[in-house]
């Protein structure tokens, strides 16, 4: 984890288990991504069943974008948006 250079910045004792939150497809699209973040906390910063996950980017622009645009995709699948 060396390359995480904020990962210090993480308390992850205690993070939100993805598979503890539940998407409500009847909410409007802005309502349903609060809600989301409301249930899971960070969502560059979470846990997925016994796995931590943290997500960070580089400062590259080339690569953050990338992985931006992985973000996105992710939601946008996991929200339904």
């Amino acid at each position: 984890m060396d390359n995480y250079k904020n990962y210090e910045n993480y308390n992850i004792e205690n993070l939100n288990n993805i598979n503890d939150t539940r998407v409500n497809i009847k909410l409007p699209k802005q309502e349903r991504m609060l809600d989301y973040i409301e249930q899971i906390g960070n969502p560059c910063c979470y846990q997925d069943g016994e796995r931590k996950i943290i997500l960070t980017f580089k400062d590259d622009c080339e690569e953050t974008e990338k992985e931006k645009e992985f973000l996105r995709k992710y939601i946008k699948q996991y929200l339904k948006i």
